[in-house]
């Protein structure tokens, strides 16, 4: 299928590996030129240089905090103009409800809630004075279903969809469309981190965890994020125009929630 984006600029926010990468590239298949930011300059180029290979892309790199304001003012700098900002950012750490303080939850609204809601406000005005404009934001499955160690990301990802829900019926009518993704169990390095920690805090081995979690998912495996890309680029696409507001989820039917 013909997405319609060739030829538009593409921000993507912590794409040199994982979730985001897997966006990157797939919006690079589309035809895009790319704005890729991730903190690690190393394996930032690792991943354009790739990219380019495979798909001939203009892509410019940003090695920077996103969350930080002097790093989201230097990848603002470099973006300029885009057409389509995919926002992402690395989860705050699992633990308990007694483990977590007033400047951790700070910590976690400024990664996956502040930010985004500044990367929006930042793009968007340029989105509707063109016409046109794509969001996609990539919070987490936490957002319909909890999950009890993750509180500081369920607290802060749930600020970012009550956001979105009134912002993007805002700015609809000007052509610009905003949705959430929701991805469940997905192959990278964030559930590496997650299955070593119920592997320490279970006493089972990183391979028992991961086992053990495939069987709560009826798809049978991890997700692979080339997969959840393709899903952002077809967000991104001429065709989304009528997907207002919504929290897709992807997650292999994990979570069994109708609504």
């Amino acid at each position: 299928m013909d997405l319609g984006i060739a030829g538009k600029r593409a921000l993507v926010c912590a794409s040199s590996k994982g979730l985001g990468r897997g966006c990157a590239e797939a919006l690079a298949e589309a035809g895009c030129s790319l704005v890729m930011n991730a903190r690690g300059a190393d394996a930032l180029e690792r991943t354009a240089d790739a990219i380019r290979a495979a798909t001939g892309a203009d892509i410019t790199t940003v090695a920077a905090d996103i969350v930080s304001e002097a790093g989201r003012a230097e990848v603002l700098e470099a973006a300029g103009d885009v057409d389509i900002l995919v926002t992402n950012a690395g989860g705050p750490p699992p633990g308990l409800w007694t483990d977590w303080d007033r400047d951790d939850f700070i910590a976690a609204l400024d990664a996956n809630m502040l930010t985004p809601i500044a990367l929006m406000k930042a793009l968007m005005p340029g989105m509707i004075d063109r016409g046109w404009g794509r969001v996609v934001n990539i919070t987490s499955v936490s957002v319909k279903a909890p999950v009890p160690p993750l509180g500081l990301s369920n607290s802060a990802r749930l600020g970012l969809t009550g956001y979105v829900a009134g912002t993007s019926r805002q700015v609809a009518p000007h052509g610009v469309i905003v949705n959430n993704l929701l991805p469940g169990i997905h192959a990278t390095d964030r559930m590496i981190n997650l299955d070593n920690h119920t592997s320490q805090t279970e006493g089972i081995s990183a391979a028992e965890a991961r086992a053990e979690r495939v069987k709560t998912i009826p798809a049978g495996d991890y997700g692979d994020p080339a997969d959840f890309g393709r899903m952002c680029a077809f967000l991104c696409s001429q065709h989304a125009r009528f997907i207002v507001g919504q929290n897709i989820l992807l997650d292999g039917g994990a979570s069994n929630i109708s609504l």
